[in-house]
C-alpha cells in the first residue's frame, strides 16, 4: 500500500506492516508480471516492497518515483547500486510527465495501491498513459468493493474502493483501451470487512497479516476459480495513443 500524501504518517507505518509480508508481495507481482515489458516505471514506490520484485527480475529499465524525498532516499539506498535502476520524482496527474521522461521510452507504467489516494483518478490515469510509448500499458492495482470502506481507508486516506465498472469507466475516461480487469485476493476481503467494518481499527494488525501472509501458496489458487469478487481489482489498460 503505498501512499501518495507526503508524510502521510499512516501509509507510513502501513509500508513497513506490508513489508513483513514478502509472499503477499510476491503474489502480486506474479500476477501483473505477464502485462510489464522490458522498461517499467513505477508509481509511488514507497520503501519498495515491489520494487524489489520489478529490480530483481531483471528488466532493461526499472524507474522508481515517489512524491516524497524521504522516499526516494530510501529507494536510491536500497537499488542504487543496480545500473538500470533510475529513482525520480513523480506526482499525480502532471502535464509534463510524458516529455520528462521520454527518454526512457517506457512500455509499461505500474500503480499498485496509489490511484484510489489521488482526487483525479482519470487525471493520474491519463498521464500515464502519456508516459508509455504508443501500445504501451498502464497496470494498476485498486481497492474494490464501496461496501468494504471503512476505518482502514479512512486512516489511509483512500478517495474510493472500486467496482469493475467504475474502474473501467475512468480508464476509459482517460484514454486507455482495457486489456483485462480482474479480482485479486478474495480471502483478503473478509479481513479487510472484519477489521474495517466490524472492528474499525486502523491499522492492519500485524498478526493477522503474518497468518495471511503464511496461507498465500494456497491462495494462489484462486487464479483458476470465476471469482464473485475481491478485495482488490487489477486493470491493465493500453495507451493507443
Amino acid at each position: 500500500m503505498n501512499p501518495v500524501v507526503a508524510g502521510d504518517v499512516a501509509g507510513a507505518q502501513t509500508l513497513e506492516i506490508m513489508a513483513s509480508a514478502p509472499r503477499y508481495n510476491a503474489w502480486q507481482y506474479e500476477t501483473i508480471a505477464p502485462y510489464i515489458g522490458s522498461r517499467v516505471l513505477e508509481v509511488g514506490s514507497g520503501i519498495g516492497n515491489m520494487s524489489l520484485h520489478l529490480v530483481e527480475s531483471g528488466r532493461e529499465l526499472v524507474v522508481l518515483t515517489d512524491t516524497d524525498e524521504w522516499y526516494r532516499d530510501q529507494l536510491r539506498t536500497r537499488f542504487g547500486v543496480h545500473s538500470n535502476v533510475a529513482v525520480a520524482p513523480l506526482t499525480l496527474p502532471d502535464d509534463h510527465a510524458a516529455r520528462v521522461f521520454a527518454r526512457h521510452r517506457l512500455d509499461t507504467v505500474v500503480a499498485l495501491n496509489v490511484v484510489e489516494h489521488i482526487p483525479d483518478d482519470v487525471g493520474a490515469l491519463r498521464t500515464m498513459g502519456t508516459m508509455v510509448e504508443r501500445g504501451g500499458r498502464v497496470v494498476v492495482l485498486v481497492p474494490a468493493l464501496e461496501a468494504l470502506f471503512g476505518s482502514l481507508d479512512r486512516e489511509l486516506e483512500h478517495q474510493r474502493r472500486y467496482t469493475r465498472r467504475t474502474l473501467r469507466a475512468a480508464a476509459e475516461a482517460a484514454g486507455l483501451r482495457v486489456e483485462a480487469l480482474f479480482w485479486f485476493n478474495f480471502v483478503g476481503t473478509f479481513g479487510w470487512w472484519w477489521n474495517a467494518r466490524v472492528r474499525r481499527t486502523p491499522r492492519i494488525p500485524t498478526d493477522q497479516l503474518r497468518t495471511f501472509d503464511a496461507l498465500v501458496p494456497l491462495l494462489r489458487l484462486e487464479r483458476y476459480l470465476p471469482l464473485p469478487c475481491a478485495q482488490s481489482l487489477v486493470l491493465v489498460g493500453v495507451s493507443d495513443a
